[in-house]
């Protein structure tokens, strides 16, 4: 598996009140929510990313309430994968749950810029840096993430069982 797009850098412990704000949680519907992702913190977001970009931000992104509306928003918004040092623990698995790819590297998280172009392999956990012509390191997928992950999140999973 294989993602390339551009990134949206963010600081370290971007909430889920400002990944999707409380006042759109009256709706579960993915595309409504991905109207209003981001918008809490970056009101340009939904008007710039386009599908297979990425969200490279600091550590501990995800804190905040265990909604799982976070990262439906993120995905339905076309983002393909999340980089941070490190994720809050509901949201990570939340993440996982919904089919959202999301890699743990300290590395790419300070040196990549905001409007690089990224290529990420999710079997070897190898992060390029296609503007700067750099690579970085993450721990790549165990097996049945990646298997999670190709059937759109848990539920696509235990239907393909």
């Amino acid at each position: 598996m294989k993602a390339k797009g551009k990134v949206f850098k963010y600081g370290a412990n971007v909430d889920t009140d400002v990944i999707i704000p409380a006042r759109y949680l009256n709706t579960a519907d993915p595309l409504e929510l991905a109207g209003h992702c981001m918008e809490d913190i970056d009101k340009t977001f939904v008007n710039r990313v386009k599908p297979g970009d990425m969200i490279v931000a600091g550590p501990n992104f995800g804190c905040g309430s265990s909604r799982e509306h976070a990262p439906i928003a993120i995905k339905a918004s076309g983002i393909s994968c999340v980089i941070a040092p490190s994720f809050a623990r509901i949201f990570y698995r939340n993440a996982i749950n919904m089919g959202l790819a999301i890699l743990e590297s300290a590395e790419a998280s300070a040196a990549v810029n905001d409007g690089d172009e990224l290529e990420v392999d999710f079997d070897s956990g190898l992060i390029r840096n296609l503007t700067v012509r750099q690579t970085y390191q993450a721990n790549p997928f165990p097996e049945f993430i990646k298997r999670i992950i190709a059937a759109d999140g848990l539920v696509g999973y235990i239907r393909r069982k």
